[in-house]
């Protein structure tokens, strides 16, 4: 396996130069924590972070663990070319010809030639004796701790710049229906990650300083495969921690710059299955007429963490959207828009009204149909969830209710048929 540098961390112990040692990450829905093994064999610790990794770190983070320091001093050094000024370069000419220039400023490409003209250039047009690295214009910010005393810790901070999420795919017919998720983890940043051991955290976690998401960015799909000598890590439960849902990836691998790996994630089984066509309203006594939409109903044996879902009916596409963090053995429901086959009628009837001396209603009963009517070549379950408002809400035989009560059909409408399905409600503001 290509071994990158871990962080692109630089750990300058006096004049010795070493390398950190590979990382550890905790990828959480919207941040990561970076881990990384440090050591000095004096008492001077400086590490050297590119500025496109170092954009991505929330303010305040950084932290060194198990070495205690004195002072800790952050600086934004040149970028690599800033290293060439009044040095000679080369220059690509027309036709392919190069000819020697001195590089007078890095910041703008600035250059004089051999008669002693001065020009700005492109970078692209530049060539050089020695190979320059990945990003040869980018600055880097250092961090040089001064410590108490020799010894190796724990360098971490909180980053933007990596992050995961899990996608579900539906796939439904007339068999049944199967659930399945993959797992992408984003590197947004030009820096590569060779990752140890990781650890992917589904849930609410907030965290405090900068709360800009990180810029969109053009990624690549990379998705983990079975090389020589590299065996894809597969994704682990790692139980529950304070509300938190822990996952854990069997191997080390390499996180790209600038892409996501996808990995399979979670196959549970569907305890519950349901299709309808649905509206959630509110009442009124005023005539409506309309299409139901089309709903999803299911539950699960296993904890889903929030994400998007792509739903297919027969191996087709029949609509994408999100479903929300939910337990172990919880609902999870959704629409995918109008049906339009499946219309429906709406009527209200004033059956009584109790009013107080002054005229004014304080009692009313109405009584509410629903007609159905549908164009499917096969039976179709309607579903209305109607809110009711008002100081005391009676629907149908059900128990008196505060301020909302909730009207619930549910009704088989047949093939190419019609139904009408009625409740009664009693609002009561005396």
């Amino acid at each position: 396996m290509k071994k990158p540098f871990a962080l692109a961390l630089a750990l300058t112990l006096g004049g010795l130069m070493t390398h950190a040692a590979a990382t550890d990450i905790r990828i959480y829905p919207s941040f990561t924590e970076v881990r990384e093994q440090v050591s000095s064999a004096g008492k001077t610790l400086t590490v050297a972070l590119p500025q496109e990794a170092w954009n991505g770190v929330i303010g305040g983070s950084l932290d060194l663990e198990g070495l205690a320091f004195d002072s800790a001093v952050q600086k934004l050094e040149a970028n690599w070319l800033s290293g060439l000024e009044g040095k000679t370069v080369y220059l690509e000419r027309e036709g392919g010809k190069t000819e020697p220039v001195t590089l007078v400023r890095a910041k703008d490409l600035l250059v004089k030639d051999a008669s002693g003209k001065y020009f700005t250039v492109s970078y692209d047009k530049l060539q050089f004796d020695v190979l320059p690295p990945a990003n040869p214009l980018s600055p880097s910010q250092t961090l040089t701790y001064s410590l108490k005393n020799a010894g190796s810790g724990t360098l971490s901070y909180l980053t933007r710049s990596v992050s995961w999420q899990p996608r579900y795919t539906l796939k439904a017919s007339d068999a049944g229906a199967q659930l399945s998720a993959l797992a992408d983890i984003r590197n947004s940043t030009d820096q590569p990650y060779d990752v140890k051991n990781t650890e992917l955290y589904a849930g609410d976690v907030n965290v405090q300083g900068d709360m800009m998401p990180p810029a969109p960015m053009l990624m690549r799909a990379e998705a983990a495969t079975t090389q020589a000598g590299y065996a894809a890590p597969k994704i682990q439960s790692g139980g529950e921690l304070r509300g938190l849902y822990k996952y854990t990836l069997s191997t080390a691998f390499t996180l790209p710059a600038n892409s996501v790996v996808t990995l399979p994630f979670l196959t549970p089984k569907l305890t519950k299955f349901e299709r309808y066509a649905g509206l959630n309203t509110y009442f009124g006594t005023d005539k409506r007429e309309g299409t139901l939409s089309r709903f999803y109903r299911f539950t699960a044996d296993d904890r889903l963490p929030a994400g998007p879902v792509t739903v297919r009916e027969d191996g087709r596409i029949v609509g994408q959207t999100n479903i929300a963090e939910t337990r172990k053995g919880g609902e999870v429901e959704f629409t995918l828009g109008d049906d339009p086959d499946v219309a429906y009628t709406r009527t209200v009837q004033t059956v009584s009204q109790v009013k107080d001396a002054k005229g004014n209603p304080t009692r009313t009963t109405y009584k509410v149909t629903y007609t159905f009517e549908s164009s499917k070549s096969r039976a179709v379950r309607a579903e209305v969830t109607e809110r009711v408002g008002g100081r005391r809400v009676t629907i149908d035989s059900a128990a008196p209710v505060q301020n909302q009560g909730t009207a619930e059909l549910r009704v088989d409408v047949p093939a190419n048929g019609k139904v009408s399905k009625t409740f009664t409600v009693v609002v009561d503001n005396g």
